[in-house]
């Protein structure tokens, strides 16, 4: 395991944009283990994650198409494809050489044949567990796709995937965090800012609730990973203000928009109290 270390060159601070991609209507009762007395709609957001230095550019997690919100009977609101979404921040996908994927759930690992240069981040755990022997129970791979994880094996075979086993330093001021409990490889992404450490959480916390009120996600393959991992996502950040989830609305709300774009938030800008 690599132990991260800080960087004090300019270089190696990162603006870090959340990109909305869809939204769907839930109820709290879907977002939380045990029952919620104050039950109620409560939506969840989609989204993927882009990190820009002076010297790279790194996206984080890839989404979904249209077509496989269809097949899931997905009601989805304001879809955008989240890799054309890039070039509203003058990224063009064909020029996107390093893709981290937290996990390969459906939701954050499509998409991948629209990002012809890129290699492709992984934790090896991820890897074995979506293609391994847990994969034979319908509600252990209900999440996955088999046409996303079947890509990804073709990235493998043409030696564009990047495997990692636990915490590794990808860039100065990109670190990899092995957090699993969501998926046996689930990692959050922990990114230096000008305003200190930012946690990408991804779906270590779905919700600022899951991880601040210890109240899990209900989508869990290993419940103590679960709650362990969200106390280092807030051991790992420079603040709570500094953890950022996987799919909470209250992103938009909290972060400055970029250029007026709703569904574009800075996370390198200090929240909106």
């Amino acid at each position: 395991m690599t132990t991260p270390t800080p960087t004090d060159s300019s270089e190696d601070i990162y603006e870090v944009f959340a990109l909305r991609y869809a939204g769907v209507q839930r109820r709290r009762i879907d977002n939380f283990i045990g029952m919620d007395v104050h039950d109620g709609p409560m939506a969840m957001d989609f989204y993927v994650w882009l990190l820009r230095s002076a010297k790279r550019t790194i996206l984080v997690d890839t989404g979904f198409t249209a077509e496989t919100a269809r097949a899931r009977k997905r009601v989805l609101d304001r879809y955008r494809c989240p890799i054309d979404a890039l070039r509203t921040l003058d990224v063009d996908p064909d020029t996107v050489t390093d893709v981290v994927l937290t996990h390969l759930h459906f939701d954050h690992a499509g998409n991948l044949a629209k990002l012809p240069a890129a290699r492709f981040h992984l934790q090896d755990a991820e890897m074995s567990y979506a293609t391994g022997r847990c994969m034979c129970f319908a509600p252990m791979r209900h999440a996955y796709s088999v046409e996303d994880v079947a890509e990804l094996l073709r990235k493998v075979y043409a030696e564009r995937v990047v495997f990692h086993d636990g915490d590794d330093v990808l860039a100065p001021g990109v670190e990899l965090l092995l957090i699993g409990g969501h998926t046996r490889g689930l990692q959050s992404v922990r990114v230096r800012t000008a305003r200190g450490w930012v946690v990408l959480a991804s779906d270590a916390s779905h919700y600022y609730e899951n991880h601040e009120d210890g109240r899990p996600f209900p989508i869990v393959q290993d419940m103590e990973q679960m709650l362990a991992g969200q106390q280092r996502l807030r051991a790992m950040a420079d603040s709570p203000r500094h953890v950022v989830p996987g799919h909470d609305p209250e992103v938009l709300r909290r972060y400055p928009a970029m250029n007026a774009d709703p569904d574009t938030v800075c996370l390198h800008m200090a929240p909106i109290d």
